[in-house]
């Protein structure tokens, strides 16, 4: 089958599978229909999808990585980058040496170095996954950023750790000081390469945004490449284009931090990269559910000696340990740290404990992963437990999802909301101080009226009012009045959108009826559409 039709089928069935989340009448995991549809795929329609490992990693690994370090809270992530970096790297190395010394002894038919190949991508943890199993509950902001903050890293370092074991397993030698001080070497340059690309590309828009005006098609287009940038350049000089990618994605935070973007830019940019993510994350399930069925029906020595049940049964003894593994792990830092003294119950350390590796669920980081083991060995023969490897970790994604879907809003209801888990900053103080920066601005606007405007009566009238809401807003903003100043403000947003809905619904009547041409209606529905997204923006 041709690549341009695969990839047309793959979106559709990923579209499909986004419809079919939303009209369904109770809540399904969007992962499991997902791969619902990729089973399909392979089962009524005999659809047989081919995958180059190595276009498989480069095409999904990096824009999915560095999406999540841009938009993770940078301010949480380092107040809490002691927590993340103890489970992104050390839950990681516990999980290889545990799961890799559990899965040789479990089946001793696959090479070390394969089975700590496979521990190691076993390893990350999805946090797209975990948005779309928590059903209504939501985890509560800390605990959402530290899980954020380690799935980002610890992609970045079980997949450094995965490589390191597939080179073991390609050339049979293996150095553990070697392997080491690599790692260490390869994840510092991954940061510095990944953040010099970010900050280049980010300094090279800025001068040509002050060369020629902004356009917002070059920035979206540049954000797209820089991942696979960073990517490239760290592969090619040899370090972790992995935490390349991700650190080119935290620093293009900071450097969009410094340069005047319009509002239409990151708007246009913030719903791109929205339709990225859903689409390669849609996609990697549905070549899940596919590849399933090949893997099911394969005629392999592996899967024709063990056995469908006797599979099932090692796939789920892995991710019992793995799940075991992980719980031991969270319940000792947290003992260890001085996160625990916040909270004095037992119940709620368990249920805390609970939480986090419940919300451990594996997805498109394990599955691009698995994807990306190669075919063959240097000398052209088939590499020994690729097929079992893929069998475990399609099962334990399957499992994971099953298991967070039914557990994780189970125990998030029984979590309460407890004061340390409240996000960063006055939200209040910083209202009255951009308050205070637009009164100042206004009034200096109001001196310049005379020398600029025609319709001064105008313009002195849209000012002083624009005024008296600013100075309401700062008068009550430090006193109990003020709570009332931002819940009308609420409740006014609420009704204005409400109005334009009505708007554009009027616009489209009058243009159905011919009495607008398309460029009037296009032109006043955009004004509608600008309006409505400041209104309900969250960037």
């Amino acid at each position: 089958m041709h690549y341009l039709v695969v990839a047309l089928l793959l979106l559709l069935v990923v579209a499909l599978s986004l419809i079919v989340a939303r009209v369904l009448p109770f809540p399904i995991p969007l992962p499991l229909i997902q791969i619902l549809g990729g089973v399909l795929l392979g089962t009524l329609f005999g659809i047989k999808i081919p995958l180059d490992p190595e276009i498989f990693f480069l095409l999904f690994i990096p824009p999915l990585l560095f999406l999540a370090g841009w938009r993770i809270p940078k301010g949480a992530f380092f107040r809490d980058l002691g927590s993340i970096i103890t489970l992104a790297v050390g839950l990681v190395i516990f999980t290889v040496v545990g799961m890799g010394f559990f899965i040789t002894w479990l089946l001793p038919i696959m090479p070390v170095a394969m089975a700590f190949a496979l521990a190691a991508i076993l390893a990350p943890t999805d946090p797209v996954a975990v948005s779309v199993v928590q059903g209504g509950n939501n985890i509560p902001p800390r605990l959402e950023h530290i899980l954020a903050g380690e799935s980002l890293f610890n992609d970045a370092s079980g997949l450094d750790i995965f490589r390191i074991a597939l080179t073991a397993a390609l050339t049979g030698s293996f150095s553990f000081s070697q392997a080491i001080s690599g790692f260490f070497w390869v994840a510092i340059g991954g940061v510095v390469i990944g953040a010099g690309v970010a900050f280049i590309c980010g300094y090279l828009l800025r001068w040509l945004v002050n060369l020629s005006g902004e356009d917002t098609a070059i920035q979206i287009l540049v954000s797209l490449l820089v991942p696979f940038a960073a990517y490239q350049a760290g592969q090619s000089v040899g370090v972790s284009g992995i935490l390349a990618a991700a650190s080119a994605g935290i620093a293009t935070h900071y450097t969009s931090l410094h340069s005047s973007e319009k509002s239409t830019t990151r708007m246009d940019r913030r719903a791109v990269w929205s339709t990225v993510q859903i689409v390669l994350d849609g996609i990697i399930f549905v070549l899940l559910g596919e590849q399933l069925v090949r893997l099911i029906d394969a005629d392999t020595s592996w899967a024709r000696d063990v056995g469908l049940a006797m599979m099932s049964l090692y796939i789920l003894a892995i991710f019992v340990v793995l799940m075991l593994l992980r719980f031991v792990w969270v319940w000792v830092s947290l003992y260890l740290s001085r996160f625990r003294r916040n909270i004095p119950s037992f119940s709620t350390q368990f249920t805390l404990v609970s939480v986090l590796s419940v919300a451990g669920v594996r997805g498109a980081i394990t599955l691009a992963g698995a994807f990306s083991l190669p075919l063959l060995m240097p000398d052209g023969s088939p590499l020994p437990g690729r097929q079992a490897a893929l069998a475990i970790a399609m099962g334990v994604i399957l499992i994971s999802l099953l298991v967070a879907s039914i557990a994780l809003p189970f125990f998030l209801r029984r979590l309460p909301d407890t004061p340390h888990m409240a996000a960063i900053g006055d939200e209040r103080g910083a209202r009255v101080s951009a308050a205070k920066a637009a009164e100042q601005r206004l009034i200096g606007l109001r001196k310049e009226i005379d020398g600029h405007w025609k319709n001064k009566e105008v313009a002195y009238e849209a000012i002083d009012h624009l005024l008296e809401i600013y100075r309401r807003r700062i008068i009550n903003g430090d006193d109990e009045a003020g709570e009332t100043i931002w819940i009308r403000a609420r409740v006014e947003r609420k009704f204005r959108l409400e109005a334009l809905a009505a708007e554009r619904q009027r616009l489209l009547e009058l243009r159905v009826h011919r009495e607008i041409d398309d460029e009037l209606h296009r032109k006043l529905v955009l004004e509608v559409d600008l309006v409505e997204a400041s209104l309900i923006s969250k960037e």
